[in-house]
């Protein structure tokens, strides 16, 4: 067995011109599914996050001060945490949104694959 030949084929293969097969298709359409709602979830949880540690600082007075920055803090806080509690739900309805939109083009490419 040639060892020159094998490694020069498996060089050869990395800049070869790539078929569009039908795993690839799939598995980009699922993304195409998934992706919004991914997004949303990260960026509505990053920031409810960060509006519920804001409150918390001013409730404790680690910024700001006074009875009425505690007040406000709380009330900013208590945002926060419903953007976070909401966050999953809504998480879930964008997913199934996105997978019945897609759901007969990834059923259709599926079964072309497994009657291969």
């Amino acid at each position: 067995m040639n060892t020159d030949k094998i490694i020069a084929e498996s060089i050869a293969k990395d800049y070869a011109p790539k078929e569009n097969s039908k795993i690839v298709a799939l598995k980009k359409l699922d993304n195409k599914a998934k992706l919004p709602a991914t997004i949303f979830t990260y960026s509505c949880g990053i920031i409810s996050a960060l509006v519920f540690g804001t409150g918390m600082c001013l409730a404790m007075q680690v910024i700001g001060s006074g009875i009425t920055g505690m007040i406000f803090g709380i009330i900013i806080g208590i945002i926060g945490m419903i953007g976070c509690g909401v966050n999953y739900p809504i998480y879930k309805k964008i997913l199934e949104k996105g997978k019945s939109q897609y759901a007969y083009e990834i059923v259709q490419l599926a079964k072309e694959i497994a009657d291969r």
